[in-house]
């Protein structure tokens, strides 16, 4: 796997995300729907990072927000359909925790869904040691969420 950042601007990737958003849309009311479109991934406050294969071949991806100058959050992590199992998402995820020891965080926050759709995205985090916390930045409290959180100066 090949893991680096990108621009948003090829089809495969944008595709990814549409479908992303679209089942993020599926999961739960709109209000808990936290999932950010591709204007909101092109904030220079975002980092957006592909994975390929060695084909070339998009596996998935992931973006790292900027909270505050020692925190950030994980947002749209994404496998292709056709890529899980393959260790792409845990990939990912060293890669994005990786770089925000890079950047000096000390905290990194994430944000997913409360239901069964998402226990596998949960205990991906869980693996990786990410543990639950009380909402933050400016996400309310809500059932369909789940926060959690990682300490990066351990």
């Amino acid at each position: 796997m090949r893991i680096t950042i990108d621009d948003l601007s090829g089809p495969a990737v944008l595709d990814l995300l549409a479908d992303h958003l679209a089942d993020m849309h599926a999961q739960g009311p709109p209000e808990s729907t936290h999932a950010l479109d591709v204007a909101a991934l092109r904030d220079p406050a975002v980092t957006v990072w592909a994975c390929h294969d060695d084909t070339g071949a998009l596996l998935g991806c992931a973006a790292l927000k900027e909270l505050a100058d020692d925190d950030g959050e994980i947002k749209s992590m994404r496998t292709a359909p056709w890529a899980t199992g393959r260790g792409v998402g845990a990939g990912l995820v060293r890669h994005v925790v990786g770089e925000a020891r890079r950047r000096g965080y000390r905290t990194l926050h994430l944000e997913t869904g409360s239901t069964a759709y998402f226990a596998p995205a949960r205990r991906l985090y869980q693996r990786h040691g990410f543990v639950p916390c009380p909402p933050f930045a400016d996400y309310p409290e809500d059932p369909n969420s789940v926060h959690m959180r990682l300490d990066l100066t351990e």
